[in-house]
């Protein structure tokens, strides 16, 4: 009887248009649909998506690539949004909740050019044109490598890949997790130590989104069916120190979780627009504390000078 109730379940699915959101839609799809479930698609343009003559720091970072989603997420259009869960901001309207969070990918950044031999220290050495629309990762490129000639690169990936093709950039900098899952693992040239280059938070996962309101066995179904309770700790402590550091697209913090049984490690910081200090910290505990650890974390960082980089940037933007 489970089964035929699972068969007559139906979820409409909210994505953005991009190849790699529609991938990433189509996987959460195949999950849902292997369980019984019958689902459609529906595909919504963000503000992210419209304007690309513009960096995302200087459009502003609250909801550029979600709030349309969660506008058909309110009015019932959709049963269910899929993000990139490093587009989500680090609060979410009170009416819609994060129901699960798919089982994370490698988290890095990687250097992705037509040159097999390019790296980022040879780049710094013939100024070379490193693409990159990331305000964390340009600052970081700042911190690491001083004197890097970056070039802001809007688009999702085939349109950037195309920009490199026609000379706009000699490499670019992007998350692992989307150009494997584009199959152009072939133009990565330098993977970048998560030590170091530590990503935005939730990058990586996938972040599924429903209305509060949605019928409880739908959201007992989403969940059971979607949800790695690993990635789920791990994000529930990212997204609380970003929370707390009150950040977005356009301010450069970034948090890696990691579990060790039933401990969690949570690091992350801020980093100045450029690149000239960086605050980092580390804080540990049990993965049912989740949510404590990034707030500690997030306070630590602001203690120890963080909120003089967070006001600067403030004042950087206005």
């Amino acid at each position: 009887m489970m089964i035929n109730n699972n068969r007559m379940m139906r979820f409409v699915i909210g994505t953005r248009g991009s190849k790699l959101a529609l991938w990433q839609a189509e996987y959460v799809s195949a999950l849902l649909q292997a369980k019984g479930a019958q689902t459609q698609i529906k595909i919504i343009d963000t503000k992210g998506d419209q304007i690309l003559n513009q960096p995302l720091s200087e459009i502003g970072s609250k909801g550029l690539f979600t709030e349309e989603l969660e506008t058909e997420l309110k009015q019932g259009f959709i049963d269910l949004a899929v993000h990139s869960a490093k587009d989500m901001p680090s609060m979410i309207p009170q009416e819609l909740e994060l129901i699960a969070f798919s089982e994370r990918e490698k988290v890095n950044d990687v250097v992705v050019s037509l040159n097999p031999a390019l790296t980022l220290k040879l780049a710094v050495e013939q100024n070379l044109k490193i693409g990159t629309s990331s305000t964390r990762r340009r600052a970081t490129l700042n911190h690491y490598y001083p004197g890097i000639h970056l070039v802001d690169m809007r688009g999702n990936l085939q349109t950037r890949l195309r920009k490199m093709e026609e000379g706009q950039c000699d490499a670019m900098i992007l998350a692992y997790a989307g150009v494997y899952r584009m199959e152009m693992s072939q133009y990565i040239v330098e993977e970048l130590s998560e030590e170091t280059f530590i990503p935005a938070v939730g990058q990586g996962a996938l972040a599924i989104e429903t209305a509060v309101s949605l019928s409880a066995d739908k959201k007992a179904f989403l969940r059971s069916t979607l949800n790695d309770i690993d990635t789920e700790y791990c994000l529930l402590a990212e997204r609380s120190f970003l929370k707390t550091m009150e950040g977005g697209c356009s301010v450069p913090v970034f948090a890696l979780a990691k579990l060790e049984g039933d401990n969690l490690i949570l690091k992350g910081g801020v980093i100045s627009l450029d690149g000239t200090r960086q605050i980092e910290g580390i804080q540990r505990g049990n993965t049912q504390d989740a949510l404590t650890i990034g707030n500690r974390l997030a306070n630590d960082i602001i203690a120890k000078g963080g909120l003089e980089i967070l006001e600067e940037i403030k004042r950087h933007k206005k």
